[in-house]
C-alpha cells in the first residue's frame, strides 16, 4: 500500500531538518569552540568585540541546591537537550541586597539582580582556538566574608587573562546560614558524618567539573591554578589543605588571608550553634527547608568554614606543620592598608588597650606599633588590624612553605594607593584594591586613574599569567621575583614603581607570630 503524498512531504521535510541541524553542528564544531560538548549537554559562547576570546557564562556546574537538597553536598547538574547559550551570569547566591559601603563602589559588588538559592553556576572566558590547545586554567574564587559575593562582580571579568594565554574560570558557591550551618541533624543524615562546609564542597564540586570538562574548552586539566582574595584566599588556603580536593589543582594564589593562625570551629560547637538557632525560632529540620530561602537567610547568626572532621579533618594549623597539605607552588599576599580599622584613635586609648593584650610585652608591641600621637595611635591601629587579620597567616604561610622546601612560595606586598577622589583618598591600598590589577580589570574601575595604574596592573597580571602557566611568575620582560626565604624576607612590593625588598613591617609580624606559636 503506497503512502500517501502528504505523509511522504512531511517525511522529507523532517529528513532535511534533522541534515541541516546535523551540518549546523558540525559546521559549528569545525569553527572551533563556538560550540562545546560538556557532561551535561551542548553549550555554545559569545565572541568578544575583537573576537578573540569567547566566554561562557551562566554554565551549571551542579544541580540546584533546592528543596531536600538544601544544606546537602552539591549533586551532578541535570543534563539538556538542544544547545545551551551561555551568554549571561547565572544567579548570585542567596544574600542581602548589593549596596555600595565605604570605598566599595558598583563595580566591587555582585549585580542587583539575579540573586537565588539556584546559584551553582561557573563561567568561562577562553582564547583557545581548539580543544587541543592545553591551556592552563585560573579558577577564581570570590572573597565575601563568607556571607555574600558573586562571580558576576565587574571587576572579576576575565576577558583580560583569557587574551595572556590563561583560561579563566569564575564560580559561585553557596554563602551564610545557606552555605555554612551545622546541626546535629544534618550531620546525623550526612554519610559523611559532617554538616557544615557545603560553600567549600560546592568549590570542589566545581573542580572536579573543571577536571572532567574543561579539556573542551582547550584547557588543560593537569595545569589549573586556584585563585582567591579575602573568604576566597581563605578558602584556596582551606582547599590546600583538604584531603577531598586532592589531585584537583597544581598551583595556588591566596589574596589577603588565611587560616593558619586562625582557631576554626569545631563541628560539635558549630552544631550546638545551629541547634540554638532552630531552638530559639521553633522550627524542625524539615520546616526549615520549606522556607523561603530569603527568609533563612534573614535568621540571625554567624556562618562560616569550620573544622568539621570530613573537607577538613583536623585544624589547618596542624595539617601544614605535619606537610599534609596538598603540596603545590602558591602566591600568597597581603595589601598596605588591607584592614577595616578607621584610623581613629586616641594615643591615651592604644596604649591601654596594648597593656591589656600585651601586658609585660606592650612596651614591645608599641616600638612596632607606635603611639606617640593620636594621628601616630590612628595608623598603627590600622596595621595591627591588618597584621591581625590578614597579614599575620600570609606571613605564616611563607615561613612554613619556605622551611618545607617542597614547593616554592611567593609573597608580595600591595601598596599602591589607588588614585581617588578625596572622599575616598583615605582608603589608601584598601583591601581588594590589588584585584583589578591582578585580573588586569581596570576599566571597570570608576577613579582618576593614571598611566601608573595601566602598568602595574599589566605587570601584575603577567606574572599571574605565568604563574598560572608553569608555577613560577617570573617571564622574559619582568623583573625578577625571587621565592620567598623567611630568613631574609624579600618579597615583591607592588607599587608605581615595583621592586624587591624587605619585607614592611616584617619585625611587627616576627613579635606577632612569636606571641601565637
Amino acid at each position: 500500500m503506497k503512502k500517501p503524498k502528504s505523509i511522504i512531504f512531511k517525511i522529507a521535510i523532517v529528513s532535511i531538518l534533522i541534515l541541516s541541524s546535523a551540518f549546523t553542528l558540525i559546521k559549528l564544531k569545525q569553527d572551533g569552540l563556538d560550540l562545546v560538548q560538556t557532561v551535561s549537554g551542548l553549550v555554545s559562547g559569545i565572541k568578544n568585540d575583537t573576537g578573540d576570546v569567547l566566554s561562557f557564562k551562566g554554565i551549571p556546574y551542579a544541580a540546584a541546591p533546592i528543596g531536600d537538597l538544601r544544606w546537602k553536598a552539591p549533586q551532578p547538574a541535570k543534563s539538556w537537550q538542544g544547545i545551551m547559550v551561555a551568554d549571561k551570569f547565572g544567579a548570585s547566591p542567596i544574600q542581602g541586597k548589593p549596596v555600595p559601603f565605604g570605598v566599595y563602589t558598583p563595580e566591587f559588588l555582585i549585580p542587583e539582580t539575579p540573586i537565588d538559592e539556584d546559584c551553582l553556576y561557573l563561567n568561562i572566558w577562553t582564547n583557545a582556538k581548539t580543544k587541543q590547545d592545553k591551556r592552563p586554567v585560573l579558577v577564581w574564587i570570590y572573597g565575601g566574608g563568607f556571607s555574600s559575593g558573586g562571580s558576576g562582580v565587574p571587576i572579576y571579568d576575565g576577558e583580560e587573562m583569557a587574551k595572556k594565554g590563561v583560561i579563566f574560570v569564575s564560580i559561585n558557591y553557596r554563602v551564610g546560614i545557606l552555605g555554612f550551618l551545622a546541626h546535629p541533624e544534618l550531620t546525623a543524615e550526612s554519610p559523611n558524618h559532617a554538616s557544615g562546609n557545603y560553600g567549600l564542597l560546592d568549590q570542589i564540586a566545581a573542580l572536579k567539573w573543571i577536571k572532567q570538562n574543561i579539556e573542551a574548552f582547550g584547557g588543560d586539566p593537569s595545569n589549573v591554578t586556584i585563585a582567591g582574595q579575602s573568604a576566597g584566599s581563605m578558602s584556596v588556603n582551606a582547599l590546600v589543605a583538604s584531603p577531598l580536593a586532592k589531585g584537583l589543582f597544581a598551583k595556588a594564589i591566596s589574596e589577603s588571608g588565611s587560616f593558619l593562625v586562625s582557631n576554626l570551629q569545631a563541628l560539635k560547637s558549630a552544631e550546638e550553634q545551629g541547634k540554638k538557632l532552630t531552638d530559639a525560632n521553633s522550627l524542625t529540620l524539615k520546616q526549615l527547608r520549606e522556607m523561603p530561602a530569603e527568609a533563612v537567610q534573614k535568621l540571625q547568626g554567624r556562618f562560616s568554614v569550620i573544622e568539621d572532621g570530613y573537607v577538613l579533618p583536623e585544624p589547618i594549623s596542624k595539617i601544614f606543620a605535619e606537610g599534609k597539605q596538598n603540596q603545590v607552588p602558591v602566591i600568597t599576599g597581603w595589601n598596605a592598608d588591607d584592614s577595616f580599622a578607621s584610623g581613629v584613635m586616641k594615643k591615651e586609648d592604644f596604649i591601654e588597650r596594648a597593656q591589656d593584650q600585651y601586658g609585660a610585652d606592650a612596651a614591645e608591641f608599641l616600638k612596632h606599633y607606635p603611639a606617640n600621637s593620636d594621628e601616630e595611635a590612628g595608623v598603627s591601629d590600622i596595621k595591627i588590624s591588618r597584621d591581625q587579620t590578614f597579614a599575620l597567616s600570609g606571613y605564616k604561610w611563607g615561613a612554613i612553605q619556605s622551611s618545607q622546601a617542597k614547593n616554592p612560595i611567593y609573597l608580595y606586598y600591595f601598596e599602591r594607593k589607588v588614585p581617588a577622589t578625596p572622599a575616598f583618598e583615605k582608603y589608601g591600598a584598601f583591601h581588594t584594591a590589588e584585584v583589578p590589577y591582578v585580573l588586569n580589570t581596570l576599566k571597570f574601575l570608576n577613579r582618576p586613574l593614571q598611566p601608573a595604574d595601566y602598568e602595574l596592573a599589566e605587570l601584575m597580571s603577567s606574572y599571574w599569567a605565568n604563574f598560572a602557566k608553569t608555577g613560577n611568575p617570573n617571564g622574559e620582560w619582568l623583573p625578577l621575583w625571587p621565592a620567598y626565604k623567611a630568613k631574609d624576607g624579600i618579597v615583591m612590593i607592588f607599587n608605581e614603581h615595583s621592586m624587591v625588598g624587605e619585607l614592611p613591617g616584617k619585625e611587627g609580624l616576627d613579635f606577632l607570630l612569636s606571641r601565637i606559636e
